[in-house]
């Protein structure tokens, strides 16, 4: 029966988003959209490998990472452990489709230091899990577990040179006991220089926990699916959630060195997590701004077009030298590829140029402030 099922999601495939998400390159880089965290039926998830790949390519993402749970067998009667087998199979469907599959794997144990993805690996058969008691269908540690036997694995990622990442820090299923969520581990880890990381943004939920980890260690932000089943339920009405990688080259090495690099930009709902620069440089990317003189009834004003050419929908609030007509307090919202015209009055002498005051409501660079720019803008003539 399970054959028939399996065998059914690789033809099958819903459309979770109605259309692919434009985001034009920044100066200086590709913008990649991936997705480093999902799952499949070699652990706990419900799909074919080939089923992601597919996903991935109507979605117009650039790369996946399929992260199987290491320490946990979904279907052990049927599928034998096989840790690189989810990447090889997906692998091979997006050699002709232009789609980067990155081989990874998930260490998920229910205590410290927690769930991390190692991705860029050679080997994810190689790690290590004695902390694991049974992994058929159940997940049942140790009672006694030792401080290496959790490290191990770890110690395994940097041996080959792994990207690791900690996955979605929460107190909601964790031992309640433990009170704190970045750990005497997790600052071992960062020692030793294993932990790059830190998902801060899972299926879609932003976690301002996590975002105050990233700025306050220098990690990595991540944004991913952690999906299990199909995507069509959850982003039905908008889109899946990803990150963005600012890249070099598009490859797994480009990818790699742009997360290493921390240039990243989170994409979910309609939101932009990223540090000042990622933010400015997708700023710049994706909008278009100009100026001209315009007379109207004899009244001096100044018309300003401004053009998103991406997908994502901008919130913005703009300041100008002049008053803005039918513009209550500069709130403006500029969707996804529009362009409109608004108009500073007032101008009793036109100037030769005007600073605009815009703030990006909608694009967060750390947690308590959105991004803000100052743009001058040239005044072509009637």
């Amino acid at each position: 029966m399970l054959a028939v099922v399996l065998f059914c999601t690789t033809v099958q495939l819903s459309f979770a988003q109605k259309k692919k998400i434009e985001i034009p390159n920044i100066e200086g880089y590709y913008t990649l959209k991936a997705d480093f965290h999902m799952h499949t039926v070699f652990s706990d998830g419900h799909v074919w490998p080939t089923f992601r790949v597919n996903e991935a390519i109507r979605d117009g993402l650039d790369a996946i990472a399929i992260t199987e749970h290491m320490d946990y067998e979904g279907f052990p009667d049927e599928i034998a452990r096989d840790y690189n087998k989810s990447y090889e199979i997906a692998s091979k469907a997006a050699q002709i489709k232009g789609l980067i599959v990155i081989r990874g794997v998930e260490i998920s144990p229910r205590v410290p230091p927690y769930h991390h993805n190692a991705i860029f690996l050679k080997d994810a058969n190689s790690f290590p899990f004695d902390y694991m008691e049974n992994t058929h269908q159940k997940f049942i540690m140790k009672k006694d577990l030792t401080h290496e036997q959790l490290m191990a694995p770890f110690l395994e990622a940097l041996n080959q040179d792994a990207f690791v990442s900690y996955n979605h820090p929460s107190f909601g299923w964790w031992d309640k006991k433990d009170t704190v969520l970045f750990t005497s581990f997790h600052e071992e880890l960062l020692e030793k220089g294993i932990l790059k990381g830190v998902e801060v943004v899972n299926s879609g939920r932003y976690n301002i926990i996590a975002h105050r980890m990233a700025m306050e260690y220098n990690l990595t932000m991540l944004c991913n699916t952690d999906e299990h089943y199909d995507m069509y339920p959850r982003y039905v009405e908008s889109h899946r959630p990803m990150t963005l990688v600012f890249a070099k080259e598009k490859s797994q090495q480009g990818i790699k060195e742009g997360l290493l690099a921390r240039r990243t930009a989170l994409y979910f709902d309609d939101l932009i997590v990223a540090r000042e620069p990622e933010a400015r440089g997708l700023f710049n990317a994706i909008t278009k701004i100009t100026a001209q003189k315009k007379n109207s009834k004899d009244e001096q004003q100044i018309a300003v077009l401004i053009e998103n050419k991406s997908d994502i929908p901008l919130q913005l609030k703009i300041k100008g030298p002049y008053d803005w007509e039918n513009l209550p307090l500069g709130n403006l919202e500029l969707g996804a590829q529009q362009q409109l015209e608004i108009f500073l009055k007032a101008v009793w002498k036109y100037p030769e140029t005007i600073n605009l005051e815009i703030e990006v409501q909608n694009f967060l660079v750390d947690p308590d402030h959105a991004f803000r720019t100052s743009v001058p803008v040239f005044i072509d003539e009637l």
